[in-house]
C-alpha cells in the first residue's frame, strides 16, 4: 500500500529498477479500491467498451473523459492519475492545446495520454511546452481501429520494428514522460524499453516493459464479450457478483430481508 502520492519523479525513478503497476478505473468507487495498491490509474477511453457496452473507443467525448476523471481523482489520493485524450480532440496542434488545457484545468489529472506516431511530434512538443505531462501511446492504437480494419499487432517485420523504435525515441526527445506500448511483439517492446530513458508501460507487449497495465474489468472477470490473449484473469468477478445478487433477490422474495436488526 502506497503511503505517499505517486508523481512523475516516482515513475521516472522506477525505470529499470522496479516494475510500474497500472490499472484502469472510471469512477470513484473503483478508484478508492485501487488507490495505493497500484502506481498508476488510467481513466481510459476504454470506458466506452467496458463501461458503455460499445464495440470501440471512438465515441468517447472530452466532456465524458473529464467527468470520469473527476470521479477517479475524487476517489484516489495516492496513485498517479492518467487521463486519455479521446479520438478527434487532438487532430491539430491548436485543437490539442485547447482540449488538453481544458482537461487539465477542469480536473486534477496528473498527465494525459495520446495515441501517436512520428507524424504527431509537433502536437506532443506543443503540449509539453505548455507544461502538460504527456504519455505517448504507440503500437496498436485502438482509436485507429476503423482505419486499420481491426486490432493489429505491431512489430511483426523489420520495417515496423524500426518505425516503432524511432518513434519512441522521437517521442522521448519531444518531451513525453513515458510511453505506453500496446499490442507490440515482445522482443520489439524490449528493444523500445532499452532504447529510451523514460519508463514504458506495456499491454500485450511482453514482460520486458518497465510496467504493465490491464483494463480492470478484464483482469477481474467482469467483461466476457471477448478475452484478448494478453489478459490474465485474477478472479471471476462476474460470477461472484451474480451469486450475491441472486442471494439478495432470494432474501427479498422470501421476506428474509430486512430482519429485525436491519429495521428501525
Amino acid at each position: 500500500m502506497l503511503d505517499k502520492k505517486v508523481t512523475l519523479n516516482t515513475l521516472r525513478a522506477k525505470k529499470g529498477k522496479e516494475k510500474i503497476v497500472a490499472i484502469t478505473a472510471y469512477d470513484a468507487l473503483m478508484a478508492r479500491i485501487f488507490d495505493g495498491e497500484v502506481d498508476v490509474i488510467l481513466v481510459g477511453d476504454s470506458l466506452k467498451m467496458s463501461f458503455g457496452g460499445e464495440s470501440e473507443t471512438l465515441r468517447a467525448s472530452l466532456d465524458e473523459m473529464i467527468y470520469h476523471t473527476k470521479a477517479v481523482c475524487a476517489g484516489a489520493k495516492h496513485s498517479f492519475i492518467l487521463g486519455d485524450m479521446p479520438f478527434g480532440t487532438y487532430a491539430t496542434k491548436k485543437m490539442a492545446l485547447k482540449n488538453a488545457l481544458k482537461y487539465y484545468k477542469e480536473c486534477s489529472v496528473d498527465a494525459l495520454k495520446i495515441e501517436v506516431d512520428s507524424t504527431k511530434l509537433d502536437i506532443v512538443k506543443a503540449l509539453c511546452s505548455e507544461g502538460i505531462a504527456v504519455m505517448a501511446h504507440i503500437g496498436l492504437k485502438p482509436q485507429f481501429m476503423r482505419f486499420e480494419g481491426g486490432f493489429k499487432v505491431k512489430g511483426k517485420n523489420e520495417l515496423e520494428e524500426n518505425e516503432l523504435i524511432e518513434s519512441a525515441i522521437a517521442m522521448q526527445e519531444a518531451g513525453v514522460f513515458g510511453i505506453l506500448c500496446e499490442g507490440i511483439k515482445a522482443n520489439v517492446a524490449q528493444k523500445i524499453t532499452q532504447a529510451v530513458k523514460v519508463p514504458t508501460i506495456g499491454i500485450g507487449a511482453g514482460v520486458h516493459c518497465d510496467g504493465q497495465i490491464l483494463v480492470w474489468s478484464d483482469a477481474f472477470g467482469f467483461f466476457d464479450a471477448f478475452k484478448p490473449k494478453f489478459v490474465r484473469q485474477y478472479c471471476d468477478g462476474k460470477s461472484v457478483l451474480k451469486e450475491a445478487v441472486r442471494n439478495y433477490a432470494n432474501d427479498v422474495k422470501n421476506a428474509a430481508f430486512p430482519n429485525e436488526s436491519e429495521s428501525y
